[in-house]
Order: structure tokens, then C-alpha cells, then sequence
């Protein structure tokens, strides 16, 4: 018995409620109908499942050893892969400011300007990358400009975000004081918002840029450039030895990208 249970005299003392604790059990039981409903509706061959490790060790035996005979051609498309995320990030970076700025209740101009902003932000998010690149590839046609612009397009969202929550949660306090001595509206968000709001707009700028970068070597898949051009390839002909060595070159990538990403947060933030 607890102390607390000692001092109101009572030894039955539980940490829920019946009901806190039946309304538990309740979203439980549900949960695992919702699964249960899920795994019995979709329709899974077992058979395939069952089978997955033995197919797995076949595919890793036709990829060894990797086939090196095509590395030039893999690092210049591998090159392009990296040009695509900064680029795309880039623009995405600049264009998130004004979505950012008109999507923060405390900057925003007016009621229309504040859902205009949410509107942008939650389109561009809502959006897959792959969907994005379906849609201008069939624009602009296959090629880097279609990947440009469906990473572009996707990271504006994730940007503008979270900009916009760093800009709503700054101090108001040096605001308020440049606007008490007139100081223009240009001014105050050069020498209020700003300061505050770097930190974080670096710090989000180069998280976007490394999540782009492993976002960007599977546009190829669907023709928006990249090095998934060639991986697409080699799976469609069977030359499991170049996928391998596309493989190994795309981790490599990712962790020269972690690499990167964690030295820029070391030399700014």
C-alpha cells in the first residue's frame, strides 16, 4: 500500500480508472482486428513469402562478383543524382521563404494569404516524390528537369513547414521593439526574424538536402534522370553483376552524403 494510499485510507489503490482501463482494452481489441481485417483481406501468396529467403540467396549469388566494367558511365549518372538534390533543394530552399513567411500565423498578412500558405505547403507534401516525377516527366519528358522539379516540388512542403513553426515560435519581444521605434516591415524581418529563424533554416536545409539526395536515386525508375536509369535497366536485363555495383554505389553515395551533412551542421549550427 502506498503512502498516499496510506494517508486516505485506502489499499486498492490502481493507476487507472475501470473505465480508463476498459477503454484501453477496447482500442486494443481494435487494433487487432484492424490487423487481423488487414492480413486476411490483401492477398498475399505465402508460398512466395515463405520462399523469400532461398530467392534472396539466389539473387545475392548471380550479383557476385560486381561487374566494374561499366563505372564510368554509373559515376557520371551518379554525378547527375547529386547535381538533381542540390538543385532541386535549392530552389525548393528559396521558393519555401515567402510560402514560409505567409504561412505563420504571426507574419502573415491576412486571413486569405495564412490559407493560401497551408494550402501550398499541404499540397506539396501530400504528394509523393515518385508522383511528382510521373507528372512532369510527361510534361517536360525524361531527363533531369523532370527530377529537378519533382524533388523541388515535394521539398517546398517540408521546408516551408517548418520554417513557418520556427517563425511562429520566435521571440516577440525584438519585433515588437523595432516596430515601436517605426522601423519598416523590411526591417523588422531583417533584424527580428531572420536572426532567429537561421539556425533553423540551416539546419532544415541541409537535412532536405540529404533526404533529397537518396530521394533522387530512384527518379530514374520512372525516366526523371539519375542513376536509377541505369539501375532500371540493368533489372529489366538481367545483369545482376551491374546491379551490384549500381548498389554499392548508391550507399556509397548516401554515406559520403551523411558525411557532408553532418560536417555543414558542425561548421554552422
Amino acid at each position: 500500500m502506498t503512502t498516499l494510499a496510506k494517508k486516505f485510507g485506502r489499499d486498492d489503490w490502481t493507476r487507472f480508472t475501470l473505465r480508463q482501463r476498459m477503454t484501453r482494452y477496447a482500442v486494443i481489441f481494435g487494433c487487432a482486428l484492424a490487423i487481423a481485417w488487414a492480413l486476411t483481406s490483401i492477398e498475399v501468396i505465402w508460398a512466395w513469402v515463405w520462399g523469400a529467403p532461398e530467392q534472396i540467396g539466389d539473387l545475392f549469388g548471380r550479383m557476385y562478383p560486381p561487374d566494374p566494367s561499366n563505372l564510368e558511365t554509373i559515376l557520371k549518372v551518379l554525378w547527375d543524382t547529386v547535381n538533381i538534390a542540390t538543385f532541386a533543394t535549392t530552389f525548393a530552399v528559396l521558393l519555401s521563404l515567402p510560402v514560409a513567411y505567409i504561412a505563420a500565423q504571426n507574419t502573415t498578412p491576412n486571413r486569405a494569404t495564412l490559407w493560401l500558405g497551408r494550402l501550398i505547403l499541404v499540397t506539396s507534401r501530400s504528394v509523393n516524390t515518385i508522383i511528382w516525377a510521373l507528372l512532369f516527366v510527361a510534361i517536360f519528358g525524361p531527363g533531369v528537369v523532370a527530377g529537378i522539379l519533382a524533388i523541388m516540388f515535394r521539398s517546398i512542403g517540408f521546408v516551408g513547414k517548418l520554417l513557418g513553426e520556427a517563425i511562429e515560435e520566435i521571440d516577440k519581444r525584438p519585433v515588437e521593439a523595432l516596430e515601436a521605434t517605426g522601423a519598416s516591415r523590411f526591417k523588422v524581418i531583417a533584424y527580428a526574424i531572420v536572426p532567429q529563424v537561421m539556425p533553423t533554416f540551416w539546419a532544415v536545409s541541409i537535412l532536405r538536402w540529404d533526404i533529397n539526395l537518396r530521394e533522387s536515386t530512384v527518379l530514374g525508375l520512372v525516366g526523371a534522370g539519375g542513376i536509377g536509369i541505369i539501375l532500371q535497366g540493368a533489372i529489366d536485363t538481367f545483369n545482376w553483376p551491374e546491379v551490384a555495383t549500381i548498389l554499392i554505389a548508391i550507399i556509397v553515395l548516401v554515406i559520403i552524403g551523411e558525411i557532408i551533412s553532418a560536417f555543414l551542421r558542425r561548421r554552422i549550427l
